[in-house]
């Protein structure tokens, strides 16, 4: 089957919003063994949103909307939709008795606007909205299908995974299952390069690759008449990938991030951790402290942006920062051997280095970091160049100090 994600809204067009539902929702769809050939982007205009929805309906068999199902009067979708499925709007019960609660909860007394979320175009299914107010609508005719979700990720991304992609497993006679291979320390070129052979042969099932902020990931794909089947062509696969990749692969789990896994290392080591962060500015906590359950490993987050915060809350020596600088391999190591003093941390990783845009010299120019990882009194110091814009610096900056926190912890 074919889908067609179409992302409303006037604020995405003139870039007020990065509209990362449409790579949410194709990554999700592409797991599912769905076909995607056309994205649309489409401003809170009713005759453009009906003649888009209209022409993905000629050529998709199922679309799928997010955005614009508020209670504002420039929140359209359901109402175009509904005139493009040839529906009139009717009130849902559950989903009124759902609004009337969530503003209970909340000791608000809900505006008259609101109410305008439950509705629903007749004879739809609303899907229940665990996280908001709008509920998300499924109609059908004629074998299309239509489906509206909410915009806000929060809302939207729970909505599709809990409720939306097992109704979508339904339409389809043959089980796809998928299985993602995630690679680290290997750039992209070269990891693609190692599969290329599986990928020039390959038929049931498909191996494709996807690049990741310091990670390559490959999506094991399989197509069969039940879930047993699908997995034991995707077996084979993975444990071909598992030979080529070996210790590189930190998860074989679609839900696992690189901060999980490392966390989950910590945790069966029974080992603590504490981070020094300079140019990425507690990014690297911030990772961190996004897994569930990381508080019973992580002890402490130190951001020393300053020179004086170096010496004086992780003990970097005044000495070392005028012969070296605060962009160095020594200023890293005292602040890894440091911050472990100071939280009393089995393990560390400390971060200094030239952000950008300003800032560097021919010598350590724009771009220039250390990274340093102490892991029960032993130390390692790495230098990376890095390229790109302030924030993309920082963040590949956090990517590669992970990889190395993880290598450390495994003993490479």
């Amino acid at each position: 089957m074919t889908v067609e994600i179409i992302c409303v809204g006037t604020e995405l067009l003139l870039g007020n919003i990065v509209n990362t539902n449409a790579a949410f929702l194709a990554e999700k769809c592409a797991a599912l063994g769905l076909s995607s050939y056309f994205q649309i982007v489409v401003g809170d205009n009713r005759e453009r949103l009906l003649q888009t929805i209209k022409t993905a309906v000629k050529r998709a068999d199922i679309v799928l909307l997010s955005g614009g199902l508020g209670p504002t009067g420039d929140d359209l979708t359901k109402d175009v939709a509904a005139e493009a499925f040839g529906r009139r709007l009717v009130e849902d019960e559950k989903s009124r008795r759902h609004i009337e609660a969530y503003f209970a909860q909340r000791g608000i007394t809900p505006t008259e606007n609101n109410w305008k979320q439950a509705l629903v175009p007749e004879g739809a299914k609303a899907i229940p909205n665990k996280n908001g107010t709008a509920p998300g609508i499924i109609m059908e005719e004629n074998g299309k299908y239509a489906i509206l979700l909410p915009g806000p990720p929060g809302e939207l991304k729970p909505m599709f995974t809990d409720s939306v992609m097992p109704y979508l497993r339904t339409l389809e006679d043959d089980v796809i299952e998928s299985v993602t291979v995630k690679v680290v320390d290997i750039g992209e070129s070269r990891a693609e390069t190692m599969v290329l052979d599986l990928m020039e042969n390959q038929s049931n099932p498909t191996i494709a690759p996807y690049a990741k902020t310091g990670e390559v990931h490959f999506r094991i794909t399989a197509r069969a008449k039940n879930s047993k089947e699908a997995q034991d062509l995707i077996a084979p696969m993975a444990e071909e990938l598992k030979k080529r990749f070996g210790s590189h692969i930190y998860t074989m789990e679609e839900e696992v991030t690189l901060e999980a896994a490392v966390a989950e290392l910590l945790a069966e080591k029974n080992w603590t951790i504490a981070t020094a962060e300079s140019c990425t500015g507690g990014l690297l906590a911030s990772r961190l402290v996004n897994v569930p359950g990381v508080s019973k490993v992580f002890h402490a987050g130190f951001v020393t942006y300053a020179d004086e915060a170096k010496q004086n809350l992780i003990g970097v020596k005044e000495e070392t920062l005028e012969r070296f600088g605060a962009v160095s391999r020594e200023t890293a190591w005292e602040m890894a051997v440091g911050a472990a003093k100071t939280a009393g941390a089995d393990v560390t990783v400390s971060i200094t280095g030239i952000a950008g845009p300003d800032g560097g010299t021919k010598e350590k120019p724009v771009g220039l970091v250390y990274i340093g990882c102490y892991v029960n009194g032993q130390v390692c110091v790495e230098e990376y160049r890095f390229i790109g814009s302030r924030l993309t610096i920082r963040e590949s900056v956090v990517s590669a100090a992970l990889v190395l926190l993880r290598k450390c912890i495994i003993g490479k």
